[in-house]
């Protein structure tokens, strides 16, 4: 064969050197259609939602390769079902190509319980739900700080801030009702402006709630209380008791009144 080879003319062997490459390169042309499945193309199916092992199973009998790309928790979704697809359904794209996947996880990860105490409940809802935690039930214990978080309990018992849980655990949370179940005598503000009551009061936890002024004061600040309900004593000269997060009527008048020298407590 070599001998025939060189036996030829030189330019002979040219001319099937290059016959013989061009036929090749068409060869290769012709066949990559075949390998690229140009030309031949698919609509995704819709696996979203599915479990994985079913997505799998739908996209491998359309043709589809399968790979996981990512796994995230989410609490409203089954473990190891899919969030989302890439391509998205009804896309058309080439036959044979892969499918990414982003599906629940089966284990959900750890987080570290926050410290809500003295949180409004309001705030450690929105606390609880950015860590992927769910609030519980909800329960109400004496406490002049009204919606407070008192306690936080996992699991029938009380849960320490730092110590780690699965997301989507479930926090109950406990709450001050307003009211302190500690009983005292009702504080007499009469005689005093009303800024004074309102500094006096908020250090017992009480709150001036309805506040009735005459027609000539301009000055409620510095206005003075003539009178208050409830008062410290009854109409039978008994002490009466009050408890944190209640709250005392008042009555203003632009001039400070007599103190009340008469009142005794009757048991």
């Amino acid at each position: 064969m070599f001998k025939a080879i060189t036996s030829r003319p030189l330019w002979v062997n040219l001319i099937v050197g290059v016959l013989l490459a061009v036929a090749l390169f068409a060869l290769f042309l012709l066949s990559l259609n075949w390998i690229t499945g140009h030309g031949k193309s698919a609509t995704v199916p819709a696996v979203t939602g599915k479990s994985y092992e079913e997505a799998k199973s739908i996209l491998k009998k359309a043709g589809f390769e399968v790979e996981i790309q990512d796994s995230i928790y989410v609490d409203t979704v089954r473990a190891l079902s899919v969030i989302k697809q890439i391509p998205e359904a009804d896309e058309v794209v080439k036959s044979n190509r892969i499918v990414f996947l982003v599906i629940c996880r089966a284990v959900p990860p750890e987080v570290e319980m926050p410290n809500l105490s003295g949180y409004s409940f309001r705030n450690a809802e929105m606390v609880l739900k950015s860590l992927d935690l769910r609030v519980g039930d909800t329960t109400f214990k004496p406490d002049f700080a009204r919606n407070a978080v008192l306690e936080q309990w996992y699991n029938g018992a009380v849960i320490n801030p730092g110590t780690k849980i699965r997301k989507g655990s479930v926090i109950s949370l406990v709450l001050g009702d307003g009211i302190g179940n500690q009983e005292f005598p009702v504080p007499t503000i009469t005689g005093m402006t009303y800024c004074q009551a309102k500094e006096a009061l908020g250090s017992m936890g009480l709150i001036i709630g309805s506040v009735i002024t005459m027609s000539d004061v301009k000055d409620t600040c510095n206005a003075f209380i003539y009178r208050q309900v409830p008062q410290k004593f009854d109409e039978e000269k008994r002490l009466l008791r009050i408890r944190s997060g209640q709250t005392i009527d008042v009555w203003l008048q632009s001039d400070k009144p007599v103190a009340d020298t008469t009142a005794k407590t009757t048991d």
